[in-house]
């Protein structure tokens, strides 16, 4: 029996030396770590950073072994590797059979042990959180309209847009408490986001009234602005032709968000429930593939759309080229001759299997678009939301793009602007001015910096441009300087002759043409009027509330991209001139308004600007 003892204490004493030759541990590694048979050097965090030394060993012992409490053998080894441990002038309690011996003789753990602050790695507590979430939102880059001398470039070409998207994006940012990056401000949609009081035409005089206005820049009292506003007839919901809608919906697991599927469910029960019986709907979704929700079915049948809309989840990845080709088909199957012929896609734009090339899905609705399908794209969603696609795509789809950050906001795109969302009445919208060098020193367009033409696209009829629906009004502002006024920013050529050949009408300023198609015409129509000297109005207080308030946000958006052109103007001279020029707000827009250059001012005093 007593051999039997002493070999067992034989066996411990090996082990123990074993271990104290071969894995003694840093001498910086603190006493928890010894002491906790999960924790390891090798582990991050738990050592300090660079030690090479190899990690504890503890002797291991069989199930069923006896611990020291129990065992008087155990006991004996205990205090046998005690004193070798003492001889070593190895600190008792970082030897890991030391170690492993308390632990077999401590009681069994209690719950609620607090956690030991051994484990906190001194090197890491300098370090503090993001001070913002990461993000991969996606935004197109805009380099910002410059100067042009009128002598150099007389003529200025572009299509008109009537997108709100951009509005409605930095309204959500700036609501959480972020300055919006300078390539999420489209000046012109903020400004197009805003209807104007501009004259109704006559459906039979034309699909749409243009209308100019002269007077002072108010950020810059050395020019002025050239105020241009077109409005579209307008047309009662009850005479908008029958219409066929596929609504496309992402279901990816990108979109398992309140403010994604289930704000996208509410808004798109909206538009259902306005639906008459001439109309007809279809649902398709797609994420890893696609497939069809809802068959067409007429509009009344409100009961099928509602539940197939409210039995959506999100899950899986995101083929938007595979849903995009699918609702084309189920469109064209269900097409009405005569009748609007829409796709509205809605997701947060963020395709990533399948067709994923953004010029390969734009080639892909600039195609589908010759069958007289349109595509309106609805945004869902942050942190990975593609404002670039969405707006592009419909662009090139000859449609209309919003971005839905609540339930209002698809009140008012679906229902409050129903008949200029769906209903198109001139389509390839082209402006082009003509300034009188005579007159006009210098211009600038404000915004519109995606939708820049060449001169020679404008009677080009091949080269697409953008659509009006019925009701919409757009409106572009540029900014000029008169010539000799002073307020030229650009010198003159040195050897360039400033005078051109030819001659130029006193009188006239400018010279607008306007060229747009009927929605079933393949032939643009022409429309031109002179701008004349006369039309000049000298103080801002005479002109019209929808001249200042138009300028008062063309002032912010500038100010969003960091105010290149805006003279030493601010935040607060922009509350100023809106408040007073607000006009009549029955949807409470304006007042909102008012409140996001609030939070703007705030916010530029408190922190930088995000994603530039």
């Amino acid at each position: 029996m007593l051999r039997t003892k002493l070999i067992r204490v034989a066996a411990l004493v090996v082990l123990t030396l074993s271990a104290c030759t071969f894995h003694t541990p840093p001498e910086n590694l603190d006493v928890a770590v010894a002491e906790s048979p999960s924790a390891r050097p090798d582990e991050p965090g738990k050592e300090s950073l660079g030690s090479t030394r190899q990690p504890l060993q503890p002797i291991e012992l069989k199930e069923g072994a006896a611990t020291a409490s129990q065992d008087p053998d155990a006991a004996a080894a205990e205090a046998f590797i005690t004193q070798q441990v003492k001889t070593e002038q190895l600190p008792r309690q970082r030897h890991p059979a030391v170690a492993e011996a308390k632990r077999l003789a401590a009681p069994p753990a209690t719950a609620n042990l607090a956690p030991s602050k051994a484990f906190i790695n001194p090197n890491l507590s300098g370090l503090r959180p993001p001070a913002e979430s990461v993000d991969r939102e996606t935004y197109a880059h805009i380099d910002e309209n410059t100067i042009k001398r009128t002598t150099e470039h007389p003529v200025s070409t572009f299509s008109i847009d009537v997108d709100t998207g951009a509005y409605s994006n930095i309204r959500r940012l700036l609501n959480v408490g972020r300055l919006p990056p300078h390539d999420a401000v489209r000046v012109e949609e903020l400004i197009n986001y805003f209807s104007y009081d501009y004259p109704v035409p006559d459906e039979n005089s034309g699909p749409f009234n243009v209308i100019t206005e002269l007077g002072p820049t108010p950020w810059n009292p050395a020019s002025y602005l050239l105020h241009i506003g077109l409005k579209g007839y307008e047309l009662p919901k009850e005479a908008i032709p029958a219409a066929n809608l596929v609504f496309l919906i992402d279901v990816s697991g990108s979109m398992q968000s309140p403010s994604k599927l289930e704000l996208l469910k509410s808004s798109l029960k909206l538009l259902a429930k306005a639906l008459r019986p001439q109309d007809r709907i279809a649902i398709v979704v797609y994420a890893g593939a696609s497939g069809i929700v809802l068959d067409t079915v007429a509009g009344d049948q409100k009961a099928k759309v509602l539940g197939a809309l409210e039995g959506l989840t999100a899950g899986g990845s995101t083929n938007g080229g595979a849903g995009i080709r699918l609702a084309y088909t189920m469109a064209e199957q269900a097409f009405i001759p005569g009748g609007v012929n829409r796709v509205l896609l809605a997701t947060d734009g963020d395709f990533n299997v399948g067709t994923v090339s953004f010029e390969t899905l734009k080639n892909l609705i600039e195609e589908k678009r010759k069958t007289g399908i349109s595509l309106t794209t609805l945004g869902f969603g942050t942190g990975n939301y593609n404002d670039q696609l969405m707006e592009q795509l419909a662009d090139v789809g000859n449609g209309h793009y919003a971005y839905i950050d609540n339930l209002n906001e698809a009140r008012k795109v679906l229902l409050e602007e129903m008949t200029s969302t769906l209903h198109t009445i001139a389509k390839d919208v082209k402006i082009q001015i003509e300034f009188n060098p005579d007159q006009v020193a210098e211009y600038r367009l404000i915004g519109y910096e995606n939708r820049a033409l060449n001169r020679e696209d404008f009677n080009n009829d091949n080269v697409d441009a953008g659509e009006i629906g019925a009701g919409h009004s757009v409106t572009a502002l540029y900014e000029i300087a008169l010539a000799g006024s002073g307020g030229e920013r650009i010198d003159a050529l040195r050897y360039q002759p400033e005078e051109t050949a030819g001659d130029h009408p006193n009188n006239e300023l400018a010279y607008l043409r306007l060229r747009y198609k009927t929605p079933d015409s393949e032939k643009s129509a022409l429309l031109a009027q002179p701008i004349l000297v006369s039309d000049i109005i000298d103080e801002l207080n005479n002109t019209t509330e929808r001249f200042r308030y138009a300028a008062a946000v063309a002032a912010f958006g500038q100010l969003l991209r960091g105010g290149k052109y805006t003279e030493t103007y601010h935040y607060d001279n922009v509350l100023a001139l809106a408040r007073r020029s607000r006009g009549e707000d029955t949807f409470g827009y304006r007042g909102e308004f008012l409140t996001l250059v609030n939070l703007a001012t705030s916010l530029s005093s408190q922190q930088g600007r995000v994603g530039n």
